[in-house]
């Protein structure tokens, strides 16, 4: 296992009328945040709030290329960017024990926070497809070039790890600095993480270590 220190590129926030920050995701333009009554966005490139949408964002937060998915307490909300309008809700695996949430290869990924489980989930139904455990508590979650990310928060210490999606092993960790919290994690697809940084109020940009440098 590769262990480093999670190297913070800039912070973002805190942001009027979102003093908690939960699930993150990337559209490709903006970075939209659970802020518990609403999902707010932001410009990375100039820290500007962009808009918000009023619905009920308490957990994790994902983006398929044309949806934003939501956790809302025990369901995940699917929602029209353009319209702002919720299409769709299935339930949410952990019935209220949700935390983060991702999109990859056609299913939605939603973490489990003290379960310490990951579910691969049916975006249309809810089945749970696949299960994967881990030996931390799992707050955000992201796939990036074929690898399976997700944050951690026990007390003051929390890291994003990479994990084996058969196995879960862990591969990789980047801690974070001592009291510096992960709420939620996303990828940009390509050089940084997106995390949540919860009653913070802030989020954080981390760098993701090149593929070339990894040790297996």
């Amino acid at each position: 296992m590769r262990k480093s220190k999670a190297e913070i590129i800039r912070e973002y926030g805190p942001f009027p009328h979102a003093n908690n920050v939960g699930g993150v995701t990337y559209d490709g333009h903006s970075v939209w945040f659970a802020a518990g009554d609403s999902m707010r966005a932001f410009d990375p490139t100039t820290g500007e709030e962009l808009r918000a949408i009023d619905v009920p964002a308490h957990a994790g937060t994902a983006f398929d290329g044309e949806f934003l998915y939501q956790i809302a307490e025990a369901r995940i909300d699917k929602i029209d960017p353009a319209t702002a309008e919720v299409v769709a809700s299935i339930p949410a695996p952990g019935h209220g024990r949700d935390s983060g949430l991702a999109w990859a290869e056609g299913s939605l990924w939603v973490g489990q926070h003290r379960d310490r489980k990951i579910y691969e989930i049916d975006p249309e139904t809810g089945e749970i497809l696949r299960t994967i455990e881990s030996n931390r508590f799992v707050t955000g979650v992201t796939w990036v070039d074929g690898e399976l990310w997700h944050g951690t928060w026990e007390g003051d210490e929390s890291d994003i790890r990479r994990i084996d999606p058969e196995s879960g092993a862990v591969l990789e960790r980047l801690e974070m600095p001592r009291g510096t919290g992960v709420s939620g994690l996303e990828s940009d697809g390509a050089d940084l993480f997106y995390c949540g940084g919860g009653l913070s109020g802030k989020i954080r940009a981390v760098r993701r270590p090149k593929g070339k440098d990894k040790k297996r």
